[in-house]
């Protein structure tokens, strides 16, 4: 999943978490989680002033965002000294499969 500005929203991207008005956020959700944004719909959010939105997958490529392939490295880099580690090992293949889900792959 990945936070992006709402200037970047397209169509066909699906929330992944819901919406709701940035005046009160403990106000009913203006649009929930697993809709699938169309041109209609982004704009009526345009008009209620959302700032930003949570979509499924990384389907927006931003300054300073690393690959797949970089995050997999940087969490091999942190896992090195307990490798041997059979627990350890799992809680590794957990935030693996967590940021492999997260990129949408």
């Amino acid at each position: 999943m990945q936070r992006i500005p709402f200037s970047l929203a397209e169509p066909g991207m699906v929330l992944a978490k819901d919406v709701v008005r940035g005046d009160n956020p403990n106000s009913p959700p203006i649009c929930g989680k697993g809709l699938e944004l169309n041109e209609t719909l982004i704009e009526r959010l345009r008009n209620l002033g959302v700032q930003s939105i949570t979509v499924e997958g990384h389907p927006v490529s931003m300054d300073g965002d690393k690959t797949l392939d970089e995050l997999l490295k940087d969490l091999d880099r942190r896992f090195r000294r307990v490798a041997d580690d059979p627990l350890t090992g799992v809680l590794k293949d957990i935030y693996r499969n967590r940021i492999i889900r997260s990129m949408g792959e």
